[in-house]
C-alpha cells in the first residue's frame, strides 16, 4: 500500500496550510485566512504548501509576500535543477525527491521549490509528494518541527531518506541476478542491469547537485536559521554523500556484473565457432576424398570390385582418427 501524498481535490492553488506554534504542534489554516495572515504569538510560523502549477500563484507571490519577479519565475517554472540561494533575508531553494508516483521509475525526480524570510514558510511542487504529507501528520501529532529552519531540515531530510529506499532496492535486485541461472535469463538479466545503470545514471545526476544546494544553505541560510539547523544540514549533506558512494559501487557492479554475462555470452559464441571449425577441419579431407571418388569418369578404381565400398568407409574413418589425433597433438581439441 503506497504512502499518502500531499494530493487533494481542490480548486485552489492551496494544498495545505499550517501555523506553527513554536512547540511542534499546528494548525491549520485556509487560503483566505493566510491571506492577510500575522503571528498572533511568538514563535509562529505559516507553512503554505501550493501546487505551482496552479494559474495565479506567480502573480500571488509577487503581490502577496512582495517576492521579486525574477525569484517568482524561479519558485514557479519547471527549470528544476536543484539549488539555493540567499535573497537578503530569505532563503530561496529547489530540492529533489524520488517520485513514489503509480507508473513512476525511480530515475522521474519531482522537485520542491521553497521560499522563507523565517515567519512565512512557502513550499511549492507540481507532482504529488509524500514528504510534506509526512510532516504535517507529525504537526498534527504535535511532534513536528518547531519552526522554519528546523521544518526545512526535515523536509530535506526526509526527501534525502526516501532516496535511500531506492539504492536499498537496487542493490536487492543486484543481489539477486547474481543468484540468478546465466545460461537461462541471460537476456533478462542483461535488462535488468542496464535498467539499474540507467537509475543509477539519473540519481547521479539529480543528487549531485542537491549535495550542492544543502552546502549553500548551510552555508549561507539567513540569521534565523539557526546553529542547530545548521548541524541537521550538515548530518543530511554527510548521508547525501554516502549515498552518492552507494550509487557508485552500484553502477560499478552493475557494470562488472554485465561485462561478466557478456564475456560468457562472447565465450560461448567463440566456443561454438571454434568448435565448428574443428568439425569442418575434420570433414574437409572426407569431403574431398569423397567428391574425388564421386567424379563420374572412366578409370575409377574400384568400381567392379564389391568390397570397394567398405575400403572407402575404412579409409575414412583411419583419415578421421588420424585428423583427431593430430588436433590433439597440436592442442586444438
Amino acid at each position: 500500500m503506497s504512502e499518502p501524498t500531499d494530493e487533494v481535490m481542490t480548486d485552489s492553488a492551496l494544498l495545505f496550510g499550517r501555523v506553527l506554534d513554536g512547540q511542534g504542534g499546528a494548525r491549520e489554516i485556509g487560503w483566505e485566512e493566510a491571506m492577510n495572515w500575522q503571528p498572533q504569538a511568538p514563535g509562529e510560523v505559516l507553512w503554505l504548501h501550493i501546487c505551482r502549477n496552479r494559474p495565479g500563484v506567480q502573480e500571488w507571490l509577487e503581490t502577496q509576500l512582495a517576492i521579486p519577479e525574477p525569484t517568482a519565475e524561479l519558485l514557479t517554472s519547471d527549470q528544476t535543477r536543484p539549488r539555493a540561494f540567499a535573497e537578503g533575508e530569505t532563503l530561496v531553494g529547489t530540492l529533489r525527491g524520488i517520485n513514489f508516483n503509480p507508473g513512476a521509475q525511480p530515475e522521474d525526480m519531482i522537485s520542491m521549490q521553497l521560499w522563507c524570510d523565517g515567519r512565512r514558510l512557502i513550499t511549492l511542487r507540481r507532482h504529488p509528494l509524500q514528504t510534506p504529507r509526512e510532516v504535517v501528520a507529525m504537526l498534527d501529532k504535535g511532534a513536528g518541527p518547531p519552526d522554519a529552519g528546523a521544518t526545512i531540515t526535515l523536509l530535506a531530510e526526509l526527501l534525502i531518506t526516501r532516496m535511500s529506499h531506492t539504492i536499498v532496492d537496487m542493490n536487492d535486485v543486484l543481489d539477486e541476478l547474481e543468484d540468478m541461472d546465466v545460461e537461462e535469463h541471460a537476456e533478462d538479466m542483461l535488462k535488468r542491469i542496464s535498467t539499474i545503470r540507467r537509475n543509477c545514471l539519473a540519481l547521479k545526476r539529480h543528487m549531485a547537485p542537491q549535495h550542492e544546494a544543502l552546502e549553500q544553505i548551510s552555508r549561507d541560510a539567513p540569521y534565523w536559521f539557526e546553529d542547530h539547523d545548521r548541524r541537521e544540514i550538515a548530518e543530511s549533506i554527510a548521508r547525501l554523500r554516502r549515498y552518492l558512494d552507494d550509487i557508485d559501487i552500484s553502477k560499478e557492479s552493475a557494470l562488472v556484473l554485465q561485462d561478466e554475462l557478456r564475456a560468457r555470452s562472447l565465450s560461448s559464441s567463440e566456443h561454438a565457432t571454434y568448435m565448428l571449425t574443428i568439425v569442418a577441419g575434420i570433414f574437409l579431407p572426407l569431403g574431398f576424398l569423397t567428391g574425388l571418388l564421386g567424379i563420374n569418369v572412366g578409370g575409377m578404381p574400384g568400381m567392379d570390385d564389391p568390397d570397394a565400398f567398405w575400403t572407402v568407409v575404412t579409409v575414412c574413418l583411419l583419415l578421421i582418427i588420424g585428423l583427431i589425433i593430430t588436433f590433439r597433438r597440436l592442442r586444438w581439441l
